[in-house]
């Protein structure tokens, strides 16, 4: 503690002797006092002067004070004092300095006082420990103090914390107290806690914290709630901002759906309160964090997803098109959905359906793009509007199709009713204000970013500038608007456009190199020695005129890739060209430009460089460069290396496709096989079946035959003989079902048949009675005749009925074979079947010998390219050779099959 005693000792005015003596005398009666009101006196007094004598109190009390915490904690009123104590020393909240290096002095001293404090860690886990305790005197307290600890020395406290057993779950309890007070503090205490510890936060969202949150949230009323609500939002913040894990586990757990009730606005939106314009201000920042360009993509764009679905974007839509937002929540919210859209297709899409509540309606994009070149709206939401249609052509070409088409001929409006997102950017391109320029330049170089199918439609604009002259076609009209000498930032805008519209566009540098005055222009502005105000005009003026050389398909024969680069050697010189070229890279505003997408800047004459205009621009530096030393006859090989390769590469390609063909026979073919399998296996199996049940109904129809031929005395085993066993169930061919019918009815015909034998037996029996009388005899003797008779017509028509089944027993009998005969068809279809996957295989095997001689003749030329010292992708290589043992693995694999 010396050097505690040296700042006391520099004070300019410290307390009286009798002060620092009655803080000794109260020091020593909590160290050795015996009764317990005694000690809870002293510690009192010393919490009255700990305000006043910070320092003081603190060198002579600090190690009474934890003492008191470890000794008297049945005394909760102690307690209550030691804790007030130690935070009155370490906070800087209460102080009342007025002079500013007094204030400075009292943040070392609570920075100090802290390091003593955590110097026993296990100080720390007592209070973690204190923080247990439910009676408010205790844990309010303790909670401030632990607060103060970690907003002075943050890392280490929460270190320790970290370490202790159940220290970050005993915190996360304050969320569920019931006394408000405690809550609110807690959240202030895990805001401190969570600050910039990765391992914290995940420790503190497994612990429930988001559903805690995000119901005190709904408590207090949401955006209408107070500052409660914003504390909440700032530890949601601390939690997912640059946490992915955090992230997608608040994805996963459905907690995104309930941000929408959020954004609910009514339509009276004015007067709104300070502290709800805070509160939705950091609802919108929430949203940001989960769909930020710097998260990784998939996380991002599952968070895009699901805000749609839930209707978060919908919501956020609403308020944008809604009247009566305060500004800086319009300018924010618009920031927010253009990060919800930005590379999401499906979001894109229906940004682009969203119209404003006007009549007639207007699109959206529309009315944000009038306030975008509108020079009287503020500059953030210029910035923020330029974003928003960014983020809606980022990775979306049919988006930047249907901007562009607005400014063709055929889809112009003719009757003027309407204005279109292509108007609103010429007429901000060619206005008087340069950040319009600046704006619909960049704006414009979005709708061709990486699309070489709309550079060349927006070569079709055509442009009236003025009655009876001729129309100009926009790239005439911006090499014209540059050569007039207007302000730097609509100079800059403009060339970053043409920059990106020739980029990979052969067709666009053959029209911007017709026009005779172009070249001249650009070397005339190169090779001047102006100002550094000049030096970025020069620097994108060569850019310019090096696209021009290396996207130069050498159409026009004044300005052939040669001729071209003598033009620079012969008026600028090549190592002037390129030292201007490196002015661009150089300059202190691009390296801030590069960093992320939001056009985020401090005031307009910052507004120099797009984000995308810096990747364009690390890309094409270096083989510019190297495109300008290459010589004449360096060219030529290039360009016959590049025709062999391309005719090499072609036959490669349709080599490759010829095997990914023949793959996708031979996977056909193989799959037909395997299906015969399983049909000749299935057959196989109903084949066994039917053959097991007609021959049980073979052995059943000759005992029916043999049964039918006995004498009348053999009805008892007739009868029995008769029952015929069930057959199975698991029917599933019609064969089975029809034998399964043909059994029934035959068992029914045999129970009639022996019920007849047995009343024709029984009527045999009777006829021959010896002591009747005659006229009774011969009256039964015609009775029995005429059911003789009957019966035996009876017996004649079952035997028919029996026949009409053998005839069908027959028939079945032929089905089967039937049967028999398409496996074996089957059978021989399935070896021819194996025959031609042999040959396709011998066919790929010679395929591949043949490619491999290919890739050889490749290496080989690409040697010599190297020799020539141009540079050769060997991605491509290796990306090729990869392919190709992938083919030689799978056809292994079919070979194995």
């Amino acid at each position: 503690m010396n050097f505690l005693r040296g700042v006391m000792g520099g004070q300019s005015a410290g307390p009286q002797h009798t002060e620092a003596e009655t803080i000794q005398k109260l020091c020593d009666r909590v160290a050795s006092s015996t009764l317990l009101d005694d000690r809870r006196n002293a510690v009192r007094a010393l919490k009255s002067l700990s305000k006043k004598y910070r320092l003081e109190v603190g060198i002579q009390a600090m190690e009474h004070l934890i003492h008191v915490l470890q000794t008297d904690r049945s005394d909760s009123e102690i307690i209550a004092y030691a804790l007030d104590t130690l935070y009155n020393i370490i906070s800087n909240d209460e102080e009342e300095e007025l002079e500013e290096n007094s204030t400075r002095q009292s943040e070392d001293l609570g920075s100090q006082f802290t390091e003593i404090f955590i110097k026993q860690p296990e100080n720390v886990t007592l209070l973690l420990s204190l923080l247990e305790e439910f009676d408010f005197h205790v844990r309010w307290p303790g909670v401030r103090l632990l607060t103060s600890l970690l907003k002075q020395l943050g890392p280490p406290v929460q270190q320790i914390i970290l370490v202790s057993p159940m220290g970050v779950s005993r915190l996360m309890d304050l969320l569920a107290d019931s006394r408000e007070i405690i809550r609110n503090d807690g959240v202030l205490l895990l805001q401190a806690l969570t600050r910039s510890n990765g391992a914290i936060q995940k420790i503190v969202a497994f612990e429930n914290a988001f559903e805690r949150l995000l119901d005190i949230i709904t408590e207090e009323g949401n955006s209408d709630g107070g500052i409660v609500v914003e504390d909440c939002l700032i530890l949601l913040q601390n939690l997912l901002k640059t946490n992915n894990s955090n992230q997608n586990f608040f994805k996963e757990g459905s907690y995104i759906q309930r941000m929408k009730p959020w954004f609910e606005v009514g339509e009276e939106n004015s007067g709104w309160s300070a502290q709800k314009v805070t509160n939705l201000h950091l609802m919108l920042q929430l949203v940001r964090v989960l769909v930020s360009p710097t998260n990784p993509p998939g996380a991002t764009s599952s968070c895009q997803k699901a805000m749609f679905q839930c209707g978060l974007l919908q919501q956020l839509c609403t308020i944008l098109m809604a009247t009566g937002i305060p500004a800086d929540i319009l300018t924010e919210t618009i920031n927010t959905v253009s990060e919800v859209i930005r590379g999401c297709q499906v979001n894109q899409d229906y940004f682009a359906s969203v119209n404003a509540p006007s009549n007639p309606p207007r699109p959206a994009i529309v009315v944000l793009l009038m306030s975008m070149v509108n020079e009287r709206q503020p500059f953030v939401l210029r910035c923020a509007v330029l974003y928003c249609f960014q983020c809606f052509l980022y990775k979306n070409e049919k988006g930047q199709g249907e901007i562009v088409a607005t400014l063709l001929p055929s889809t112009i409006d003719a009757t003027g009713n309407s204005v279109s997102a292509g108007q609103l950017l010429c007429g901000g391109l060619f206005s008087t204000d340069s950040l319009s320029n600046w704006c619909a330049a960049v704006a414009l170089a979005h709708a061709l970013q990486g699309n070489a199918t709309q550079k060349e439609q927006l070569l079709r604009v055509q442009l009236a500038t003025s009655i009876g002259n001729p129309p100009v076609s926009l790239l005439q009209q911006c090499t014209n608007i540059l050569s007039q000498g207007s302000k730097i930032q609509t100079r800059v805008g403009l060339l970053m456009l043409l920059c990106t519209w020739l980029s990979n566009c052969p067709i666009a540098v053959t029209h911007f190199l017709h026009n005779s005055a172009n070249v001249p222009f650009l070397t005339g502005q190169i090779a001047e020695n102006l100002g550094e105000e000049e030096q970025l005009v020069q620097g994108l003026c060569a850019l310019l005129l090096g696209i021009s050389i290396y996207f130069n398909d050498n159409s026009l024969e004044n300005y052939t890739k040669e001729k071209l680069k003598q033009l620079i050697e012969k008026r600028i010189g090549k190592e002037n060209f390129i030292e201007k070229l490196g002015f661009i890279s150089k300059h202190e505003l691009y390296s801030r430009a590069s960093q992320k997408p939001q056009p985020n800047f401090p005031s307009p004459e910052y507004m120099i460089f797009d984000h995308e205009f810096t990747k364009l621009v690390k890309e094409l530096e270096g083989v510019i460069t190297k495109a300008i030393y290459k010589s004449s006859e360096e060219d030529k090989k290039e360009e016959e290396v590049k025709k062999t390769l391309e005719q090499h590469d072609n036959i490669v390609t349709h080599y490759k496709n010829m095997i990914r063909e023949q793959d996708l026979q031979l996977e056909e073919l193989k799959q037909q096989v395997s299906t015969l399998k399983c049909q000749n296996e299935q057959l196989q199996t109903a084949v066994t079946q039917q053959a097991s049940q007609i021959q049980q109904h073979k052995d059943q129809y000759n005992l029916l035959k043999v049964q039918l031929g006995k004498d009348n005395h053999h009805q008892g085993s007739h009868g029995d003989g008769a029952q015929v066993n069930g057959i199975q169930p698991e029917e599933i061919s019609r064969l089975r079902e029809e034998i399964e019918e043909l059994k029934s009815q035959q068992a029914l015909l045999q129970g009639q048949l022996a019920e007849k034998d047995s009343l024709i037996e029984n009527l045999a029996k009777s006829v021959p009675v010896e002591g009747e009388s005659e006229h009774v005899s011969a009256a039964k003797s015609t009775d029995v005749e005429g059911r003789l008779s009957a019966l035996l017509q009876e017996t004649k028509e079952l035997k028919n009925e029996i026949k009409a089944l053998s005839e069908e027993r027959t028939t079945i009998q032929k089905q089967l074979d039937s049967s028999n005969s398409t496996i074996a068809i089957l059978q021989t279809e399935k070896d021819k079947l194996d025959l031609e996957v042999t040959d396709s295989k011998k066919e790929q095997d010679d395929l591949l010998v043949l490619l491999a001689d290919q890739d050889q003749k490749i290496l080989s030329l690409k040697s010599k390219l190297k020799d020539l010292g141009h540079p050769v992708e060997e991605e491509d290589e290796s990306g090729d050779q990869e392919d190709d043992d992938d083919e030689i693995d799978d056809g292994d694999k079919d070979q194995d099959i």
